[in-house]
């Protein structure tokens, strides 16, 4: 078993899982985990991650690397933040539902990024960006869809516009920040701090070689 190997059984024993790895030149060794949904964690409740939950994963790790005789300066354990990466197909999966910018490869329609609700696309590792109707109608669109809606009995509907990709299509994915302080989903009154509001930023522990 690789070191990095032991480093993912770890963090998944732990029960969180293990967003990213990420090994500097000088010697810093980033790891970034998040808490999973449906567990039940003994640093209390939340979807977000706490200090307290960096600070077991830390203490774990510096055994673990010690025990694989890996060579690090500095170990640091932190939260995804608000604006989460999307790397493995299982994150894909678990925020489906949810806003997310999606950075391609390359350009489609002279853009890279686009921005839309994430949905299953038709087929094996495809997806979906759901956009938004957020564009006026030109003057020749407008007066198409005017006379469409005469000659129908009811009410013409446009169809949503979608994003249909592949991921090896995508260099980069990450949610949307929600900036409401609700969380990705609404977080519940017992996660708000004493002024009623969450924090929502991203807690770190570091972690040195003993």
């Amino acid at each position: 078993m690789s070191w990095s190997e032991a480093l993912e059984r770890t963090v998944t024993g732990l029960r969180y899982d293990l967003v990213d790895v990420e090994r500097s030149a000088g010697g810093l060794l980033r790891v970034t985990i998040d808490r999973l949904p449906g567990q039940v964690y003994a640093t209390g409740p939340g979807e977000f991650v706490l200090v307290e939950d960096c600070e077991i994963v830390t203490r774990q790790l510096q055994y673990v690397l010690e025990v694989e005789a890996v060579d690090y300066a500095r170990l640091e354990v932190s939260s995804p933040g608000l604006d989460r990466p999307l790397k493995k197909p299982a994150d894909w999966a678990r925020f489906v539902g949810e806003e997310v910018e999606v950075t391609l490869r390359e350009a489609f329609q002279n853009r890279k990024k686009w921005r839309g609700v994430l949905a299953a696309g038709d087929g094996d590792n495809a997806w979906r960006l759901v956009l938004p109707d957020d564009k006026p109608l030109s003057r020749t669109a407008a007066k198409k869809r005017a006379k469409a809606a005469a000659a129908a009995a009811e009410p013409v509907v446009d169809a949503q516009q979608t994003l249909d990709f592949n991921v090896d299509e995508v260099r980069e994915a990450r949610l949307v920040p929600v900036v409401d302080f609700k969380g990705r989903r609404g977080l519940q009154d017992d996660e708000a701090g004493a002024d009623g509001h969450a924090s929502r930023m991203a807690d770190k522990v570091d972690g040195g070689q003993d």
